[in-house]
């Protein structure tokens, strides 16, 4: 029962609106290589299974789809099939969502196009799943006892926290550059308090393994796609690069500087406040 009510939980927060982030922080670039690495989708939707299937439903995929990414059907039988009987069913969700419904007012949102949903000027859905995945840390003053930088005060907690273990982060009061004699709440960093099962490197692989697998997914609803072979791909990748485009001209033309967060040396301040908090950033470069 306590597992269902933190999947609960994590269902309730998907279903908000997509652009919390915007204005408050610039995303982390999603790391496109793994949309086209048999491996790392293989590896993603063994995450996935493990810990998003039990809440999450994806419809528009079939068990069986996942030969298009080098699996056989015996390796899926074996080793993914666990809310299904045969490879050619849907991913179903583990939970009954008409109870879901009923005991939260909302059924949990099917993941196929999340990574799609999640796009905003600031970035593709990828690049917000990527970095929301990664910035979880511990407050005991929210109900899960986690919340996120990314997505400020979320309802879902931290469905990864055994691989990246526990974080808290550091905040220092400074004065508001924007109103005179305010203070906002500026963040520098994050401690380690408790390890996962990963480092930090193999968490952080992990995570773009699994939004991988989610942006592949994505195409699954508009015809077949097989990673094993690279025809067709060429159009894909002009058409992310003219996006990525129109995305540095917009972080530029509002003082981002066009450039994606990066870990160690110099620090970037988005000296920008998060919608509706009074948080502050200052993301490592």
């Amino acid at each position: 029962m306590k597992k269902l009510i933190v999947c609960l939980l994590a269902a309730l927060s998907f279903a908000v609106p997509a652009f919390a982030s915007e204005g408050g922080m610039v995303l982390d670039r999603f790391p496109l290589e793994k949309v086209n690495d048999p491996a790392a989708l293989q590896n993603g939707a063994r995450l996935f299974v493990n810990y998003c299937l039990n809440c999450h439903a994806a419809n528009f995929a079939r068990y069986n789809r996942l030969r298009d990414i080098g699996l056989t059907e015996d390796q899926i039988k074996k080793n993914l099939l666990f809310s299904a009987e045969k490879v050619g069913e849907n991913m179903k969700v583990a939970i009954d969502p008409r109870q879901a419904k009923d005991w939260f007012g909302a059924t949990p949102p099917d993941l196929s196009v999340i990574a799609r949903s999640r796009g905003s000027a600031g970035g593709t859905g990828a690049d917000y799943l990527y970095t929301y995945l990664r910035t979880f840390y511990r407050d005991d003053t929210r109900p899960t006892g986690w919340n996120n930088l990314t997505f400020p005060n979320v309802g879902m907690p931290h469905a990864l926290w055994e691989l990246q273990g526990q974080r808290v982060a550091k905040f220092e009061e400074e004065a508001d550059p924007h109103e005179e004699g305010k203070k906002v709440h500026v963040f520098k960093g994050f401690q380690q308090v408790q390890p996962g099962q990963l480092t930090e490197l193999e968490y952080d692989n992990a995570v773009a393994d699994l939004v991988g697998y989610l942006k592949w997914m994505q195409t699954l609803d508009v015809g077949s796609r097989d990673v094993r072979g690279a025809a067709g791909m060429s159009s894909h990748a002009m058409l992310e690069a003219a996006q990525e485009g129109r995305r540095a001209s917009y972080r530029v033309s509002n003082g981002h500087g066009g450039e994606p967060l990066r870990r160690g040396g110099q620090r970037e301040r988005d000296t920008r406040c998060i919608r509706g908090t009074d948080i502050h950033h200052e993301r490592p470069r």
